[in-house]
């Protein structure tokens, strides 16, 4: 166990340094004031690193930055907007803390006993650096100027499937997972508890480019109607027309600074929550709550048990699902069959987070874990689950149970949606 710790945080590492190897001038820029500079998120990671993994998430105790330095990092204590005007840390001084912390680890891992529960904050930090990299992906993707990512990796090519909405019977199933199903799980994901849902019907695979562009050319950003309170005055405010980096009239998107024929067949990204809702009523349908989400994804109903992944207990392959960040965009519907779930949902897992119609609140039972700041400040507000992860995350950051969340009017994130509706008992 101690020994996969340790190719996660590699590969992390990995991960986090193709994004960052530009020059100063590339990562001291702000693309957007929804996000940090990329030289904020590189030391970021190291100090989150260093705080506990080092420390024992103890703040008060010395670092290896200096305590003013490393109060820039505080995420709490400096909004993104406000990142790029701090005394950052030079791209050389941040990647010689990174490089610092991260051998001191190492050392601190090779004294760390081989068991799940001491290794968690390893697998926590090194979740938190995964995350930061799908965050510096979107970045990239806001960047103005010169494609300097390359085209992406092959993804398997789709297939014709039925774009209607499977069956879900009613029944109890288990929401939520505990420690000794998934030892890496963050809190909350826990604690697995049974739920009675009433049946219902979710989408096969996601809505797609072209099924969207039907809405946009059917006047659907014209039609209040479609859209909720809150929603058509976010529509209205915020000027949208389409999701964002689509073209003018539709045909086209941009992707990293390419621009492109828009692919019919890829699940939509880059919609806000309130775009997806609107989208659902004009197709007689709504989101699905992120418990029906989940239910299609893990459970089983023929053996009465969640499934590890929609596919079953095996690991992640790139035959199952599009994961981990190479491929820079979604995957066709139909690519997956083989990453259906029992009800034969498909592509459940990467290509897009889906949104749902829930908010983020705690489960019964809920206890937060070391880090008690992760999840707790930021139930019953505004903000509203996504499922799933995309194509930007990697497999050690995903798991059915794995809860995203974010405010409903964003969508610089790679977020998509699928359908559900009630069923007539």
């Amino acid at each position: 166990m101690r020994d996969d710790t340790v190719r996660g945080l590699e590969r992390a590492r990995q991960r986090t340094a193709a994004l960052t190897e530009f020059d100063d001038g590339e990562l001291t820029r702000q693309h957007s004031p929804l996000m940090s500079p990329l030289v904020w998120d590189l030391a970021h990671i190291g100090q989150q690193e260093d705080l506990w993994l080092l420390r024992g998430g103890n703040a008060a105790a010395q670092g290896v930055l200096p305590r003013a330095v490393e109060r820039l990092y505080d995420a709490f204590e400096n909004p993104r907007a406000t990142r790029v005007d701090l005394p950052l840390l030079s791209a050389v001084e941040a990647r010689g803390f990174l490089g610092d912390v991260r051998g001191r680890v190492f050392d601190a891992l090779e004294r760390t006993p081989d068991d799940a529960s001491a290794l968690f904050p390893f697998a926590m930090v090194e979740q938190h650096e995964q995350m930061h990299v799908e965050t510096m992906l979107a970045t990239h993707q806001l960047r103005d100027g010169a494609p300097i990512l390359g085209a992406g990796t092959p993804v398997p090519a789709g297939r014709p499937v039925p774009h209607d909405g499977v069956l879900v019977p009613a029944g109890e199933f288990v929401l939520g997972v505990d420690a000794a199903d998934e030892p890496f799980s963050l809190d909350n994901e826990r604690p697995a508890h049974v739920v009675d849902l009433p049946a219902f019907r979710i989408g096969r695979v996601p809505v797609t480019n072209g099924e969207y562009r039907r809405f946009v050319a059917d006047g659907g950003y014209d039609e209040p109607r479609w859209w909720s309170t809150v929603g058509w005055a976010h529509r209205v405010s915020a000027g949208l027309v389409g999701p964002q980096f689509w073209t003018a009239d539709g045909a086209a998107r941009v992707r990293f600074g390419t621009v492109e024929d828009l692919p019919e067949d890829e699940p939509v990204q880059h919609v806000c929550c309130h775009e997806a809702e609107a989208y659902a009523a004009w197709a007689g349908a709504r989101l699905p709550t992120e418990q029906e989400w989940e239910k299609a994804c893990a459970w089983d109903p023929d053996r009465g048990e969640r499934r590890r992944w929609p596919w079953g207990a095996s690991d992640w392959t790139p035959a199952l699902a599009n994961l981990g960040g190479t491929a820079l965009r979604p995957a066709e519907v139909g690519a997956y069959p083989g990453g259906a779930s029992a009800y034969g949902v498909e592509q459940l897992i990467g290509d897009v987070w889906e949104w749902t119609s829930s908010g983020f609140e705690a489960w019964p039972g809920f206890v937060p874990m070391l880090y008690a700041q992760y999840s707790a400040p930021f139930f019953g507000g505004d903000f509203r689950v996504l499922r799933g992860g995309s194509w930007a995350v990697d497999a050690a950051a995903v798991r059915p149970s794995l809860r995203n969340w974010d405010l409903p009017i964003r969508r610089q994130i790679f977020s998509g949606f699928r359908l559900a509706w009630d069923v007539d008992v």
